[in-house]
């Protein structure tokens, strides 16, 4: 007798419906599971087996058979649970076949018939919603989650003997409504604080504001203790407030990776991420035997920060190169192709030199010409041409220090980043981006055209300086959002000198204290 259920499984950050079929065939008794199961699913048949006897139900006889499909997906972790013991119990008619079809069953099983929460919960019922499906069964734990996807009927179950009731129309008392919107998508007050706490440093504070306002990645470079951590960590305060889509997408990538916490809401704060320097790739990018989310996409319409970039593994720092570029990292596995968005703004800090006092006046430097070089050299070429603005951070003075007045607060600036992205948002709203970062090499031709003086200027700029094409778009970019927040329809020789100023770094390696 053929029993059939439904589950869901993640791709990626993807959600997908798995067709799960149970059959039972005359013979000595067995159970096999098949469909590219991991060992975690292989192990679900004596979780199962387990389950149905000590919830009271009776365990279908003969030679089991549990498919899962589609075939050729390898399928992975223990959500399927539920679904295949629902199964086993409609060969025997325990439960009602035919309604047993309707419904997305959600959850592993332990011993004793109780239901878990299982990570992905909220990519899987996207998935089961896009599949057409709308009456899904999901563990009591994560109902929250749960909530957080229109359209669906959602019956959450403490265990086995509640997803048997709810199969048998007897579900009312587990039938949850309400819904966890996006309440809060409002700016909020950010924990790191804000800008009107830091002294002086108007020039960071300037090229912090033009990195917000168009999506831009930032380097800054300056001697320890001159406030490169403070600026970089008060970013995300003056950055626009993230759209309901760009909040559920955060919200799939932390839901995948288990981020969450026991009561699952939106996110709706921009992510700041801070992995420490000795991170490996793996945890970088994503990836592992079982792929899960890295850091960069754990930053994902956020701001991931490297600090003292040239003490991570520079191996590391090479596969950000392309996730960079795409706002995508593609992780290969014998299991599949996994991608994850990776769109983030990239926020870094150095020392201009070990020691760290090279170009201060009130300390000596201990490291020569070549130290220094050997140092910035552990930075490649290709990773600073994907840095757009490159900033020197100077040590504050004792008068900046002890002002009495408070410096500009975050919401007055988040005021003029929010006017220069709704400009850029109008301009490309054909094109399916949002800021000037996102501009491709031939957008920059059409979009950041530079007037006769601007041009001759940028060019003088980038054979002095040896320039790679791809800073030439760069340095483009950000003239274009200069002019933005100047309100500027044209970009004048001004905002191209402004975008070549913060170019510094191959000059770091050979300034000496004037």
């Amino acid at each position: 007798m053929l029993a059939l259920a439904h589950s869901a499984a993640m791709l990626g950050i993807d959600g997908y419906v798995v067709r799960v079929e149970a059959d039972s065939a005359p013979g000595t008794p067995g159970f096999d599971l098949i469909g590219l199961p991991d060992r975690a699913l292989r192990e679900a048949r004596d979780r199962v087996r387990a389950a149905i006897f000590n919830s009271g139900f009776l365990y279908p006889a003969g030679r089991l058979l549990v498919n899962l499909s589609p075939a050729d997906i390898r399928k992975e972790g223990p959500a399927f649970d539920l679904a295949i013991a629902l199964a086993l119990l409609g060969i025997d008619e325990q439960v009602d076949r035919l309604a047993l079809q309707s419904f997305v069953a959600l959850g592993e099983l332990t011993l004793d018939g109780g239901v878990n929460a299982t990570a992905g919960m909220l990519p899987m019922l996207i998935g089961t919603r896009g599949a057409g499906f709308t009456r899904v069964i999901v563990p009591a734990a994560s109902v929250e989650e749960a909530l957080l996807v229109d359209g669906l009927e959602i019956y959450a179950v403490e265990n086995l003997r509640d997803g048997v009731a709810v199969i048998l129309g007897h579900g009312a008392k587990h039938r949850v409504t309400g819904k966890i919107g996006p309440a809060g998508l409002a700016h909020r007050p950010l924990r790191n604080g804000d800008y009107a706490d830091v002294r002086g440093q108007t020039g960071a504070k300037r090229a912090l504001e033009i990195a917000a306002a168009g999506g831009h990645n930032l380097l800054l470079v300056g001697p320890p203790g001159c406030g490169k951590t403070m600026l970089a960590q008060r970013l995300p305060s003056i950055l626009p407030a993230m759209s309901t889509n760009e909040s559920l997408d955060v919200t799939k990538i932390y839901s995948v990776a288990g981020l969450l916490g026991p009561k699952p809401q939106l996110v709706t704060e921009r992510p700041f991420r801070s992995p420490h320097h000795t991170i490996s790739e793996v945890a970088l990018v994503g990836g592992g035997s079982i792929p899960k989310p890295g850091e960069i996409s754990l930053a994902h319409h956020g701001v991931l920060f490297l600090d003292e970039l040239p003490e991570f593994r520079r191996s590391a720092l090479e596969v950000m190169r392309q996730p960079i570029e795409d706002g995508t990292v593609t992780i290969a596995r014998s299991a599949g192709t996994f991608n994850y968005p990776a769109r983030f703004m990239l926020v870094a800090s150095m020392n201009p030199c070990p020691c760290g006092m090279r170009g201060t006046r009130d300390a000596d430097c201990r490291c020569d010409d070549a130290v220094v070089a050997k140092y910035v050299a552990k930075l490649s070429g290709p990773l600073l041409d994907r840095i757009d603005l490159q900033i020197e951070v100077a040590r504050i003075t004792f008068t900046e220090l002890t002002a009495g007045e408070r410096a500009e607060a975050s919401s007055a600036i988040r005021a003029r980043v929010v006017d220069a992205r709704e400009r850029q948002r109008t301009r490309y709203q054909t094109l399916g981006i949002e800021s000037n970062a996102q501009l491709a090499p031939g957008q920059v031709r059409t979009f950041c055209a530079l007037d006769d003086a601007g041009a001759s200027l940028l060019r003088d700029a980038c054979q002095s300086r040896r320039l790679s094409a791809r800073a030439f778009d760069r340095i483009a970019r950000v003239a274009r959002t200069i002019a933005d927040l100047a309100q500027s329809a044209a970009i004048t020789r001004e905002h191209v000198a402004e975008a070549i100023r913060y170019r510094s770094l191959e000059r770091i390696g050979t300034r000496r204290v004037a």
